[in-house]
């Protein structure tokens, strides 16, 4: 039996998995597809927001990957807990000092707050229990960073614990100002309803070690010095594209941002390097970072490395679609809302409320952020949560 060549997945978030559904089935003949992840499960990243401060789910938002790629042929995967730390032309090393050799390589590290380390379930809920506590326990709230995460952070809170006092600090005067400003109009309308306070235009001094989800009240100190007092304050911002271990590799290919700089192909800027490709949050393809251009971009990477492995010249390219977002604004209600297709044009948007009936199915999908989509997808026929 021929030995099989590795095709190496750094990254176990939704990028990296929607690859392997697609890779593995097409190429599992000759090459076997391992997946380096530094969690212990799969984070579905998309209800983080709502466990912080919302309790009763926080365990169904970290999935097992036991049976993660069941549709993919017997054994034609391979999953390894692990950071990669160095890349070089055949191989990546890990932190451990493993080395794992390559044919083919794709970075879908996506962006985080290093120094990264491994971690487990428990671990991880743990973390979320002490926030979720100390939200609860807390009269003055502080969320710093209006992104998509900052605000539903802030919004959650606000109608989960009505009578406290929630505050969203932005740096800029728009909130997700990669956007149409309509969408800042349709959040800070929400917002006033709502009674969600909203300070614009204003920088925060973080301290070294961040704000503290324990001991004694503090205050959060602006750039114009005002100081918000806050029992709790969360910082929402921060986080970089994890390229760094490229830089053994190819440092031209990180942009000044941290990026890493792909062709349209999704492989890597530097031609001397044809088999190492980027998609995702990591990559600078100059799509919007969701899960959506990234189902995208894995099908097109799909296709390239296939073609590439049976010796076909023809490539697929990726282009950039519209901005698009669908935004929770509340514990039941979202905003589903598209940039202008082109110049002088309106952006397109719907607002949704679903209701308050728990015992309507899909109001308690939507309430737990959809989190048996991917225990659907990646622990078929487990329903021990906290397994």
């Amino acid at each position: 039996m021929a030995i099989l060549k590795n095709i190496v997945v750094v990254g176990g978030s939704y990028c990296s998995t929607y690859v392997i559904d697609a890779l593995a089935p097409r190429v599992h003949k000759t090459h076997h597809t391992i997946m380096i992840e530094k969690n212990s499960h799969m984070q579905h990243i998309f209800a983080f927001p709502r466990i912080s401060c919302v309790p009763g789910f926080e365990h169904k938002a970290f999935v097992p990957f036991t049976d993660a790629f069941h549709e993919t042929p017997r054994h034609s995967t391979s999953i390894l807990q692990g950071i990669v730390t160095e890349v070089h032309p055949d191989r990546v090393v890990l932190a451990s000092g493993e080395e794992i050799p390559y044919e083919y390589l794709i970075m879908a590290t996506g962006t985080g707050k290093p120094p990264l380390e491994t971690t487990t379930k428990v671990g991880s809920v743990e973390q979320v229990n002490e926030l979720q506590n100390r939200i609860k326990e807390s009269e003055d709230i502080v969320i710093i960073g209006g992104g998509a995460y900052g605000i539903q952070l802030a919004f959650d809170t606000k109608e989960f614990y009505p009578s406290k006092n929630v505050t969203l600090v932005h740096s800029r005067t728009q909130l997700l100002n990669r956007f149409h400003p309509k969408l800042h109009e349709i959040v800070s309308q929400r917002a006033a309803k709502i009674g969600l306070k909203l300070v614009l235009g204003q920088r925060v001094k973080i301290p070294p070690a961040g704000f503290p989800t324990s001991g004694p009240s503090y205050t959060v100190e602006l750039a114009d010095g005002t100081h918000l007092p806050a029992d709790v304050a969360v910082c929402c911002m921060g986080s970089i594209p994890l390229s760094s271990p490229l830089l053994t590799l190819s440092p031209t290919s990180i942009d000044s941002q941290g990026y890493i700089r792909v062709t349209p192909t999704l492989q890597l800027a530097d031609p001397a390097f044809p088999r190492v490709f980027a998609l995702g949050d990591v990559a600078a393809t100059g799509a919007n970072k969701a899960a959506a251009p990234g189902y995208v971009q894995a099908s097109i990477l799909t296709e390239n490395i296939v073609n590439m492995i049976e010796g076909r010249s023809e490539r697929l390219e990726f282009t950039p679609s519209t901005n698009g977002i669908h935004l929770a604004i509340g514990l039941h209600s979202y905003v589903t809302f598209y940039d202008p297709a082109a110049p002088g044009e309106e952006p397109k948007f719907q607002f949704v409320e679903l209701g308050e009936d728990e015992s309507d199915p899909e109001v308690k999908r939507w309430y737990e952020c959809r989190c048996h989509l991917i225990w659907e997808r990646r622990a078929p026929g487990n329903e021990d949560y906290y397994s």
